[in-house]
């Protein structure tokens, strides 16, 4: 066992700077990955024609993308996200799709001119340095009545393709436990506290919905070497081990493509069990 990693390692995540870069980096891996939990949300909000959405925590724009051709010409959707880069690549992605425009802002602190019908976020909500301060200002850019989509994910214990990682990044070198309510991908797994958040502003008891599947580390197709990889260079775990040494990330990286084996599917990838929370309410 080598000295304990940062704390701070598995905590905070820069989307303005590293982040960003990173899922940019790799980003049809990542959107490939958690392809099947975006259209599970919008197959849940069912935007109409007509409409006026928010995509908050755009990313790349995909799911922009998406809502767009479901709110049609007479409606538009705005994506929100706090990268420079995956905004620059959402804009370059939706030339030709006047309906569909991107700002990059911290949504927790941006005014807009006009309210918006709804608010939708695949995985982006979750980072908020002060959840109650964010979801206020959030409320306030949703018209009375008005409908937030959520996508957030369940306890890590709930979610193996996680658990399984950490147990094996935590065989070679010591990670802290982190506050389960830090900014980070797990922050919102405590539904209690997703309720308090949200009742703060005023938006209503929130209706909710779990989402269990499979999805394929490193995108639809990958090898075991190639999930390994995708691992290591754009999860936190993987700046964990590297700062420990190279034979450590060398043999945590043996020991990911061993795992990956045992959970590959010919023809689908490195097929790993999780679990989301669906969420609506109303401002």
């Amino acid at each position: 066992m080598t000295a304990p990693a940062d704390p701070n390692e598995l905590k905070g995540e820069d989307w303005a700077g590293e982040m960003g870069i990173k899922w940019l980096t790799h980003i049809d891996r990542f959107e490939g990955m958690i392809a099947p939990i975006g259209d599970a949300l919008l197959a849940r909000a069912s935007i109409a024609p007509g409409e006026r959405v928010i995509d908050l925590g755009c990313g790349g724009g995909l799911t922009s993308l998406a809502a767009a051709r479901a709110t049609g010409p007479d409606g538009a959707v705005l994506g929100l996200d706090i990268s420079p880069d995956l905004i620059d690549e959402a804009r370059r992605r939706a030339e030709g799709h006047p309906n569909v425009s991107f700002v990059c802002a911290d949504a927790a602190t941006v005014a807009l001119d006009t309210p918006y019908d709804r608010l939708i976020s695949r995985f982006g909500s979750m980072f908020f340095a002060d959840p109650f301060a964010a979801f206020t200002n959030l409320h306030a850019l949703i018209k009375p009545g008005g409908r937030i989509d959520l996508a957030i994910w369940a306890a890590p214990r709930d979610n193996p393709w996680m658990m399984e990682l950490m147990g094996v990044a935590r065989s070679h070198i010591d990670i802290p436990s982190p506050d389960p309510r830090a900014p980070g991908p797990f922050a919102f797994a405590d539904l209690d506290y997703v309720r308090d958040i949200l009742a703060h502003p005023g938006f209503s008891a929130p209706d909710i919905e779990a989402y269990q599947g499979e999805q394929a580390i490193g995108g639809p197709g990958a090898s075991p070497d190639e999930a390994a990889d995708f691992a290591l260079a754009s999860m936190a775990i993987g700046r964990a081990l590297a700062e420990a040494g190279d034979d450590v990330l060398a043999r945590a990286r043996a020991d990911l493509v061993t795992l990956f084996e045992k959970r590959h599917v010919p023809g689908k990838g490195v097929m790993m069990a999780n679990k989301v929370w669906l969420l609506s309410a109303t401002a």
